[in-house]
């Protein structure tokens, strides 16, 4: 990208100006505003001076846009299975093990380090930034599909999409035990636990904490001792499939926070050292945020979970 990108033309709308450039670029409502606030709009030949001003169709324009500073987070060569790629987003299926943002206790090796690689040059910057727009994460030891962001216009379409719960998610567990009954609905408020921090939990309804958690959970096989169950979500809250299923006394198998794997599963789950939550993130599907086609993708089960089913049927325990 140049050091600066200049856009000119004419809004497409009768609106307040942000709304209206955002219609008529390839830049996010936010991003207009913070772009009117550093004084690099013009309309009309003036410098623009708020984000609310009611402008009228066919509005001449002009946008100065900085070019986007580098990423904290450095590029690194890491190998990414990807599912769909165009020029606003990226679909990734994520291997348990990988984080996905930097943070403390996980500086690099992640998903976004692997991204400012594999996207280098294409990433027309979030915010003013050169990084990929996370719209949504998935655990470190939870596999699956992933949607990121590429342009600032995509990020807050996908965004959008994710607040008004219309994206499809559709994850697959292995659970300890038989839930019954064998398809139901989990509607229970999540939050902070207020005996580890670090955890999630359920909370009573009429909490002033906490947020709302739909679950939809269905039995796809009977195991021994155990079962591959289909998690619809409707909300996506940290830690929700996880927790939800815990709190009806099917925790997933191998997970270290939430779950308590069976006495007579303890062994089997060492032999094949699964020691992570049995959690795949099996299907995505939303609207393309700039083209504007549906699109719906799946993901197999990962080799380890494959592995654990396999044995968990044959086993006579």
């Amino acid at each position: 990208m140049p050091a600066e990108e200049i856009i000119t033309g004419t809004t497409l709308t009768a609106a307040r100006l942000d709304k209206a450039l955002a219609d008529a670029t390839e830049l996010s409502r936010a991003r207009v505003q913070a772009l009117i606030a550093e004084r690099r709009v013009e309309v009309d030949n003036e410098p623009a001076s708020s984000p609310s001003a009611r402008i009228a169709e066919g509005t001449n324009f002009r946008i100065t846009v900085p070019a986007a500073a580098e990423a904290e987070a450095r590029p690194q060569d890491i190998a990414l299975d990807v599912a769909y790629e165009d020029e606003y987003l990226i679909i990734v299926n994520k291997p348990a093990g990988m984080v996905v943002h930097p943070a403390a206790g996980n500086p690099d090796g992640t998903l976004v380090n692997a991204l400012l690689h594999h996207c280098r040059g294409q990433l027309s910057g979030i915010g003013g930034v050169a990084r990929p727009g996370i719209v949504h994460r998935i655990d470190k030891d939870t596999s699956g599909l992933l949607v990121v962001a590429k342009s600032d216009k995509a990020h807050e379409g996908l965004a959008a999409q994710f607040a008004e719960h219309s994206v499809h998610r559709r994850y697959l567990a292995v659970c300890g035990g038989h839930p019954n009954p064998a398809q139901g609905t989990i509607d229970e408020k999540l939050g902070r636990s207020d005996a580890n921090r670090k955890k999630m939990a359920v909370l009573p309804k009429n909490s002033s904490r906490g947020k709302h958690a739909v679950t939809h959970y269905k039995v796809l096989q009977r195991l021994n001792a155990a079962a591959l169950i289909e998690c619809r979500l409707e909300t996506g809250r940290t830690h929700q499939v996880r927790v939800h299923c815990a709190s009806i006394g099917h925790a997933l198998l191998g997970d270290p926070i939430y779950g308590r794997t069976p006495k007579g599963l303890k062994p089997l789950l060492s032999q094949l050292k699964f020691a992570r939550q049995a959690l795949h993130a099996a299907e995505l599907g939303f609207n393309h945020p700039i083209l504007g086609q549906e699109l719906r993708f799946c993901a197999d089960l990962p080799a380890d979970m494959q592995e654990l089913i396999d044995e968990l049927g044959c086993s006579n325990r």
